[in-house]
């Protein structure tokens, strides 16, 4: 399952389904049915399903959280300096104009850590970290906000004209000049 911003679950998320899947072992040694289980959790059947064979297999042990998918693979303090070099800019770091792609990111990452990140892990570390994505804003330098805004306001309505049709028409789409 996948979960906004890469992050997966928190500890305490985990804490509480781990005790969800133990509640349910303890159902099962009493015999009662998954369909009851299911209600009484607030939880899938299938969930359940699959829970009562993994209890069959290895006991409520299998149902212990086995802790997250996988851990960072840049430390805190690794993160840390990884975020002093994107503040020196790619300029810096050898490209010409001065904007952080995911394939550059995971270069310099490459370069500094000695690490291989796939472009899809990329962003998921930056939002681990808190940071997120942002898309420039295609302006020019010399854009007036004041001068557009005038201009929407004055000279835009005056161009656009009426929208309303200024002789009565027809109801019917096929037939435009009938009564």
């Amino acid at each position: 399952m996948r979960y906004p911003q890469g992050g997966g679950l928190t500890a305490e998320r985990q804490q509480f389904r781990e005790e969800l899947r133990l509640k349910a072992a303890e159902r099962f040694a009493q015999g009662e049915a998954s369909s009851v289980i299911g209600k009484d959790l607030r939880v899938s059947v299938r969930s359940v399903q699959r829970w009562r064979q993994m209890w069959d297999e290895g006991g409520p042990r299998a149902l212990r959280s086995q802790g997250p998918a996988s851990l960072p693979r840049l430390s805190q303090k690794q993160f840390a300096q990884l975020e002093a070099e994107l503040a020196k800019g790619p300029a810096a770091h050898g490209w010409e104009d001065q904007r952080w792609t995911l394939a550059r990111i995971k270069t310099v990452i490459g370069r500094r850590f000695h690490l291989t990140y796939t472009i899809q892990g990329v962003p998921k570390l930056l939002v681990r970290n808190g940071w997120s994505c942002q898309v420039p804003a295609r302006r020019a330098m010399e854009r007036d906000d004041e001068a557009v805004a005038g201009w929407v306001k004055e000279v835009w309505p005056c161009a656009e004209g009426s929208r309303r049709p200024v002789e009565p028409g027809s109801s019917s789409r096929t037939k435009p000049a009938s009564p």
